[in-house]
């Protein structure tokens, strides 16, 4: 196993737990119904004599089941392990942990958790190509078999999830269930677009050399130079361009500051390098 791979599965066993902490102490005892297996298990928790934990485990299992039999060899690895994780984790918290009301008596403050925790983990397995299963088994197997628009068919169900709670539970359960729906998108994106941060560099100097040899020697990152013509002195000049980390970025400054403080530097944020050293290089 690659370093890589060995890196991967430990982030999707670290957001795997994040995931259940958050459904489990946050969602369930709240009857937060917003979104996915989860959501709908804490409605037919309501309904029939069985957990929260022990209904998310066996509808997963059974999409996990279809999932092998639909696409067989090429369904994911990474998302039967992290389906399992995710499956089995409620499960076992109820076992070792029961929970029977909210931690606290602070309903938008365990929103907040309940929305977070699993926004993190689902950009956590979105980021690294892998998704914790669930209805996105469902979406798989929607895009093989029929051109219904799978966004849609899935916010769908998963309004339809948020007015059974109001049923089932009270509007104000329905309410918050329905804020959590709305929010999670949002954080999901956000949280993805601060994990795959980079600092797009500009830099217009007269001396490259010690510049070029820090960004390659001491940040172990690249960079393309080329030669310029100032507009107004028509002075020659050099630009340099690289993309950072967010850390580099901050080492690369101070370095520029402190040796070459007549050099002017633009600096762009991005979440969407593709290359050497970032994402989607193979």
């Amino acid at each position: 196993m690659h370093k890589q791979d060995i890196y991967e599965y430990v982030m999707f066993t670290i957001a795997s737990i994040a995931m259940v902490i958050g459904i489990y102490f946050f969602k369930f005892p709240n009857h937060f119904s917003f979104g996915g297996i989860s959501g709908l298990s804490i409605v037919l928790a309501a309904l029939i004599p069985h957990t929260p934990g022990y209904i998310n485990f066996i509808i997963n299992m059974c999409l996990l089941l279809l999932g092998f039999i639909v696409f067989g060899k090429e369904f994911g690895v990474k998302t039967t392990y992290i389906t399992m994780l995710v499956s089995v984790g409620p499960s076992l918290c109820e076992k070792f942990w029961p929970v029977d009301a909210p931690l606290t008596n602070q309903p938008v403050l365990e929103l907040m958790f309940a929305i977070a925790l699993p926004a993190f983990a689902s950009a956590v397995f979105f980021n690294l190509g892998a998704s914790s299963g669930g209805t996105d088994i469902v979406a798989m197997i929607l895009k093989k078999y029929t051109k219904v628009d799978i966004g849609t068919a899935l916010f769908m169900s998963d309004v339809l999830i948020v007015i059974s709670a109001c049923l089932v539970f009270n509007v104000e359960t329905g309410l918050f269930s329905l804020v959590g729906l709305l929010a999670k998108s949002l954080v999901v994106d956000e949280t993805i677009e601060n994990i795959n941060l980079a600092k797009y560099f500009t830099i217009i100097c007269s001396d490259p050399e010690p510049i070029v040899n820090f960004i390659m020697k001491d940040l172990g990152k690249g960079a393309t130079v080329y030669k310029a013509e100032g507009a107004y002195g028509h002075q020659e000049k050099t630009v340099i361009l690289t993309i950072l980390k967010r850390q580099q970025a901050v080492e690369l400054k101070n370095f520029i500051r402190k040796n070459q403080p007549s050099a002017f530097i633009a600096i762009t944020n991005s979440s969407e390098i593709i290359g050497k050293g970032f994402r989607g290089y193979n």
